[in-house]
């Protein structure tokens, strides 16, 4: 339901915050029968031939809903979330209260959040869509709202012991010509009317990450 949420208010300090750019290098290199490891790469990535009974079987487990479809149900509600945010590592934080409203969509297989609230002084919404992939075995959440043309995707494992998620994904700084920001999601369920979400991304002055934002969540009754 999540807390991605009011989350997203961070979209805002977005527009202030980006990791300096990563250059990716790609290397070749060849084992001991010679072959290069991006020919066994190529070789592992080819076109895998299932009869259609498999692949109808394969189709039908991943577009069920299961255990972790009925956990983002138990979300669903409306939650009050009290946020905290910083805009940089040693700025003083600002504080708000905004509106979060879950519920489960196309059978129970995703969850649609409707968020509203005040940001920086002006009405603030955002809407955001959690979804689990049965073949991925991770979440995925995407983020939109009405201070920004992009599409926030965030995805990552759920870890039972700790009743937590951590999601990682990127967006392009607009005040940064497109540089890409790296961005990590912490959401862990405190009790069944309780949650927190935390929000890491780089901070503006080094590059490092810091926390942007914390935001505690409360079903109302």
């Amino acid at each position: 339901m999540k807390r991605i949420l009011l989350t997203i208010f961070g979209a805002a300090i977005l527009l202030a915050a980006c990791n300096n750019e990563t250059k990716n290098e790609s290397t070749t290199n060849k084992d001991s029968s010679g072959v290069s490891t991006t020919d066994s790469k190529k070789a592992n990535d080819e076109w895998i031939v299932v009869d259609s009974a498999t692949e109808m079987q394969a189709m039908m487990a991943a577009g069920t809903p299961g255990p972790m479809h009925q956990m983002m149900a138990s979300w669903n509600g409306t939650w009050t979330g009290d946020m905290t945010m910083w805009m940089q590592a040693d700025a003083p934080p600002n504080k708000t209260v905004g509106k979060a409203v879950n519920t489960m969509t196309l059978g129970g297989r995703y969850q649609s959040s409707k968020h509203s609230g005040d940001m920086m002084g002006m009405p603030f919404e955002g809407n955001a869509t959690l979804a689990y992939d049965n073949t991925k075995k991770e979440f995925v959440s995407t983020w939109t709202d009405n201070m920004s043309t992009a599409i926030m995707v965030l995805s990552g494992p759920w870890d039972e012991a700790s009743k937590s998620m951590t999601l990682t994904g990127s967006i392009a700084d607009p005040a940064r010509s497109g540089k890409m920001c790296n961005i990590r999601e912490v959401f862990k369920v405190v009790d069944d009317n309780t949650q927190v979400m935390e929000m890491y991304g780089p901070n503006r002055t080094d590059g490092k990450e810091f926390k942007m934002m914390e935001i505690k969540l409360t079903r109302k009754k």
